[in-house]
């Protein structure tokens, strides 16, 4: 028999008041702030709702949160990304914060509450930080009170999440004896990386620095399905970025493992530079910025940490990042290929704004005839191991081929 989709949450009741006493008592300290850019008659519809909202009126609070979410989604989608303006973001994470506490106000079961923490993703995904980071508060509790009950049961566009072992198939494993090595540290003193690499700019990976964090024991599939199956995240589906099938679309991680990991997928799925660990702080607990990072010039809050989870066979082209970084590897192994910035022209980067930074050459399987050039630039390469930390300075150029089931780290400073 199929489990009711629509049984009552354990601690409805609980649930609501803890969500209610997150966020503000009255309108006024409700309000956002914003500027000129977003119109008059908006910002009066978000102080309706908020009205609405605090009035207990929570049918009518979510009619007008829909409508904040329809308007702001139409200017988030209007024109590049990078052209709209930050209190846009503002206004349809504001718009996902009603929309998800009333979802969970009447009558509390559990795919209200589920769609309630999509709606909050949705919010961390594509809109901006608002009253101290609320969005991340909010989805923590839906979080935790989906995992003490009964998950939701699958729709019809949904997948039940699988617990299944990841697939291996053969792989390419390189030859490194052709090949010249980076070099490894175990433990390098402070001064002697910032005398010997960062300042040359010479890439090393350091051992015995990331093998005790907690990640390197904890993480497998079974954890990451426990700890953040239901959360939505962005994942790129083809085999390369720069390939004209590449796309990207919003699934659960639940989903992405049964579709791109456990099963034979129709397509290469990869969850890629993402920013997973500020979405769900509870991951973000299992690993450390390098201590290396200090010698950076930036505040630590202004270290970029992403994700990169995927099945074997993931590639990511030769291209170049204009920040320092270091990848840590968590799970599986990985083949690198890297390139001094020196040789950028024998390396042929695309010619067009979008993709300057990336190579038109495929690394293992160059076309000389195309790029003879490429047979003369001088390479490193290593393959990486769960708990060793591979520095790839500014600007270096490096090729990523995922040799088993992967999960990586890295982290972006100045």
């Amino acid at each position: 028999m199929a489990e009711d989709t629509q049984e009552p949450l354990a601690g409805a009741g609980a649930l609501r008041e803890a969500l209610r006493a997150l966020l503000p008592p009255t309108k006024e300290e409700l309000a956002l702030e914003l500027g000129e850019n977003v119109e008059r008659s908006v910002v009066q519809l978000l102080q309706e709702a908020a009205e609405l909202f605090c009035g207990g009126r929570r049918s009518e609070c979510l009619q007008a949160s829909e409508a904040i979410l329809d308007y702001s989604w139409e200017r988030l989608n209007t024109g590049p990304w990078r052209d709209v303006h930050k209190d846009w973001r503002r206004v349809y994470a504001f718009g996902c914060l009603l929309k998800a506490v009333c979802l969970c106000e009447e009558p509390g079961d559990t795919t209200a509450v589920a769609a309630a923490l999509k709606v909050c993703d949705m919010g961390l995904l594509m809109g901006a930080a608002i009253l101290g980071d609320i969005l991340i508060k909010v989805s923590a509790i839906l979080q935790a009170h989906l995992r003490s009950g009964k998950r939701p049961g699958p729709g019809p566009a949904q997948e039940p999440p699988s617990m299944k072992k990841a697939r291996y198939d053969p792989v390419s494993v390189p030859d490194m004896t052709s090949e010249r090595t980076v070099p490894r540290l175990h433990c390098p003193s402070l001064e002697h990386f910032r005398k010997y690499f960062l300042v040359p700019g010479r890439p090393v990976i350091l051992e015995g620095v990331a093998d005790q964090w907690p990640c390197m024991k904890r993480w497998s599939l079974e954890y990451i399905q426990e700890i953040a199956g239901c959360r939505t995240v962005p994942v790129e589906v083809g085999s390369r970025y720069t390939d004209e099938e590449w796309s990207q679309t919003l699934m659960t991680v639940n989903e992405f493992i049964s579709r791109h990991i456990s099963s034979e997928p129709k397509d290469v799925g990869y969850l890629a530079q993402h920013q997973l660990f500020d979405q769900i702080p509870e991951l973000r607990q299992d690993i450390s910025i390098p201590d290396y990072c200090c010698l950076g010039d930036g505040a630590e809050e202004e270290i970029t940490i992403n994700a990169w989870f995927g099945p074997q066979g993931t590639v990511s082209p030769l291209h170049q990042d204009p920040q320092q970084n270091f990848l840590v590897q968590v799970m599986g192994r990985k083949y690198i290929r890297l390139y001094s910035p020196q040789e950028s022209e024998a390396l042929y980067p695309h010619e067009t704004h979008l993709l300057h930074n990336t190579s038109q050459v495929d690394v293992e399987n160059p076309d000389l005839d195309k790029f003879p050039r490429f047979a003369e630039a001088p390479s490193l390469s290593c393959i990486l191991s769960p708990g060793e930390i591979l520095f790839i300075p500014l600007q270096y150029w490096h090729y990523v081929r995922a040799l088993d089931l992967s999960f990586s780290v890295s982290f972006w400073w100045s």
